[in-house]
């Protein structure tokens, strides 16, 4: 597999393009319109493509008024809304006469298909319109759906996701998606010079307003009921409702009728029509409460909606239904949650009040920060760094080959060197160990300037010693090294005079590696193992700090044993502490429970477990899975009890989501980790979680360990890392053998 990345021009280009009519203002079509002007403000130069014929420009005039961004209208002659299928064609056609550095698209249909264009590899595709739980992945009518979203992740370089909810789904879902999920939340927008509405003033008729589609399970037609229910209450109130598009729903035919009915002729309600989104959410602005209450159908949903965020944004408090999701944005106190029309009034009645309504108008306008424009083009900078990394200064055409039978490690280190200019990747896919095509990799070494093999195994014999024979003084080879080749024989077979650079990730392996191997101390150096800190930066959910993490339990030298030690002491005293355990068990591994020695031991150990009252209700067990970083919301401490290890990165992980590291001391973790995080045994390391806890220092320490990680294991350092030592020049201009240091990441003080 080849993949080149070329020079790009002094802007980044977009081609956006979503399966939504923009002539109907609701979620979808303002998500178009918001995508592209988030885009511009970062700086992008934006090709909106329409479905749908232009009816009304209320969403695409504003649009078109934008310097570097174009939109595509469909011709006045065109017959109907562009298909899936001819939108896609449309979008290679595009792409082939200029070629775009991106591809935005939204739509499960549309996505599916362009999996297989030359579009693959540069989509950002924007996913709603997918089962929302394990139970309608899995139902008959969604068979296959599961192979097409795993097509949609693995053909996309980000998978722009709305919710926290929606990425963690994905990621328990589907594999491929995991590490691919970015958050792109609802972008609000305020039209320029419309200010917060002022509070509501006490005496005048509390208004309420919705905006959007009217349909059964918007609770529409039962909002209609609110003005004369408050009257009975004593509320003087009025509702005012905007929108044009009155859902025929065929379980309910009669639907329609009787919601225009109500439109146009309930007391107290002011229908205003359809209007363009800045005359809306000016009606929204001089009223007083937001209505987005919907059926308990709705509460599962991994979706935001844009019209809360909208009406927040200006100073409007809402009501909506009380679920996980509407907790997390707006607290769990927010005094406007209401899952029944009898709750509705009530706190519609309470928020007549002026102290509530000032608590619900805060929250919701401080929640509403998190989703502005700005907001939503820094996520996008931020992204684009990521995808599209500047070009190293000075560096010109490098060809680099990565070799290996298991790059799992090294993943987002290949993506890197793919997404840099002026860089040609091709992997020499090694299907086993010992296994691969001599005349691929034949190929490979005579077209590379650069070899970088992942292992110290076969692969680095074999291109030492054909690289020994038969290469060009120009060309390098790096062979990064892991604890398992150090104590086999590989290392005693490696040439090398052939090698320029050996990784250890690692400074006590590196001393370890100089010591058994012999090899010249300047050609072993130290680049840590990475972490990506942007994905595992995400929200702890409640309870977090009384949870306990550990990840991978196989070989026994883990000492699963001991981090039970630690939860045993810790529940002696609080039973809220549960240790959750993510990895295969030991009988699915055939080389450990093949061994009668492992497989007594963990044989003892879970018998230990259920036989134990204090063991038995709390340890959980969790599947294997790349969906790590949604696993360790729950999690506050990280346990790292092994024996040894030569870099051991749950820990570091655990950082990196804002949970607390705990050590049991092996050989060179103080050269990783802090001393601040090792404990001399289980019983301290239970100790000192319990008085974390207990003495509220879980925010103050989590937030040190997430600092120590940032700072010294982030991806994009570790990246720029592997950059500057594959890249490195010699002073004639070519890829030449000068060894590159890399000094080892140093703990925090």
């Amino acid at each position: 597999m080849t993949e080149t990345n070329t020079g790009k021009g002094n802007r980044v280009r977009a081609l956006v393009y979503g399966d939504v009519d923009l002539n109907i203002i609701d979620g979808s079509a303002i998500w178009a319109q918001a995508m592209v002007q988030a885009l511009h403000e970062a700086g992008v130069e934006a090709t909106l493509v329409l479905k749908a014929q232009v009816r009304t420009d209320r969403l695409v005039a504003p649009l078109e008024r934008l310097p570097g961004v174009t939109v595509r209208r469909r011709p006045e002659d065109a017959t109907g809304p562009l298909s899936a299928e001819a939108a896609a064609q449309l979008l290679t056609e595009l792409d082939a006469a200029e070629p775009y550095d991106l591809i935005v698209v939204r739509g499960r249909r549309l996505a599916v298909r362009v999996t297989a264009t030359p579009l693959a590899g540069r989509l950002w595709t924007y996913l709603t319109d997918v089962p929302q739980n394990a139970a309608e992945m899995a139902a008959r009518p969604n068979k296959g759906v599961r192979g097409e979203l795993a097509a949609v992740a693995k053909a996309s370089r980000f998978l722009l996701c709305q919710t926290e909810e929606l990425r963690c789904f994905l990621e328990g879902m589907l594999h491929k998606a995991a590490g691919k999920c970015v958050l792109f939340p609802p972008v609000v927008v305020v039209p320029e010079g419309l200010e917060p509405a002022a509070d509501h003033t006490p005496g005048r008729p509390l208004k309420l307003v919705y905006t959007g589609k009217f349909a059964p399970r918007w609770n529409t037609y039962e909002m209609t009921a609110l003005p004369r229910r408050l009257a009975a209450r004593g509320v003087d109130a009025e509702l005012h409702m905007v929108g044009d598009k009155i859902h025929n729903d065929r379980t309910d035919p009669g639907f329609s009728r009787r919601m225009r009915v109500a439109l146009e002729s309930t007391p107290g309600l002011v229908w205003h029509g359809g209007h363009p989104r800045a005359e809306a959410m000016r009606v929204t602005s001089t009223c007083d409460i937001g209505l987005s209450w919907r059926h308990p159908d709705l509460d599962a949903s991994l979706e935001l909606s844009t019209k809360v965020l909208e009406m927040g944004g200006l100073g409007v408090p809402v009501v909506l239904n009380r679920t996980p999701m509407h907790e997390n944005l707006l607290g769990s106190d927010y005094p406007l949650f209401a899952n029944t029309e009898d709750e509705v009034v009530d706190v519609l009645a309470e928020a007549a009040g002026p102290a509530t309504y000032a608590e619900a108008r805060d929250r919701c306008l401080r929640a509403a920060r998190e989703f502005t424009l700005q907001a939503a083009a820094g996520r996008l900078r931020g992204y684009l760094r990521q995808a599209l990394p500047p070009a190293p200064k000075g560096a010109g055409p490098t060809k680099v080959v990565v070799a290996g039978h298991d790059l799992k490690f090294f993943t987002r280190l290949l993506d890197h060197l793919r997404s840099l200019p002026n860089v040609e990747v091709r992997v020499d896919q090694w299907p086993g160990l010992g296994k691969h095509d001599p005349e691929v990799s034949q190929e490979m070494a005579s077209w590379a300037d650069v070899v970088v093999c992942e292992w110290c195994g076969p692969n680095a014999i074999w291109y030492s010693e054909w690289l020994k024979k038969n290469g060009r003084p120009d060309q390098r080879l790096v062979v990064r090294l892991h604890r398992f080749e150090l104590y086999g024989a590989w290392p005693g077979r490696l040439d090398i005079d052939a090698v320029d650079q050996v990784v250890c990730v690692s400074p006590h392996y590196a001393d370890l590696t100089r010591k058994m191997t012999g090899w010249p101390a300047d050609k072993v150096t130290v680049i840590p193992n990475w972490v990506d800190d942007a994905q595992f930066g995400r929200a702890k959910l409640p309870g977090a700090e009384h949870h306990l993490g550990f990840i991978g339990l196989a070989p026994w030298r883990k000492r699963l044993d001991l981090a039970v030690d630690v939860l045993e002491r810790l529940r002696r005293d609080d039973p809220r502490f549960t240790l959750f355990i993510k990895s295969k068990l030991p009988w699915d591994l055939p080389w450990i429970w093949n061994r009668s020695e492992e497989r007594e031991r963990f044989e003892a150990l879970f018998h230990r477990i259920r036989r134990s009252p204090l063991l038995a209700s709390g340890v959980v067990f969790d599947p294997a899975g790349p969906d790590v970083a949604s696993w360790l919301r729950r999690v506050g401490f990280v346990l790292s009890t092994s024996d040894d290890e030569s870099f051991h990165l749950a820990p570091a992980e655990g950082m990196a989501s804002g949970a607390v590291p705990a050590l049991l001391p092996w050989e060179g973790s103080d050269r990783i980790y802090d001393p601040h995080w090792i404990h001399d045994d289980p019983a301290a390391m239970a100790d000192a979680i319990a008085a974390v806890v207990a003495e509220g220092r879980w925010e103050e320490e989590r937030a040190r360990a997430n600092e120590e990680v940032r700072r010294s294991y982030a991806l994009d350092l570790v990246c720029d890392r592997w950059a500057e030592l594959v890249l490195t020049r010699s002073s004639d201009g070519a890829a030449g053998r000068t060894p590159t240091t890399c000094p080892a990441p140093t703990p925090s003080a």
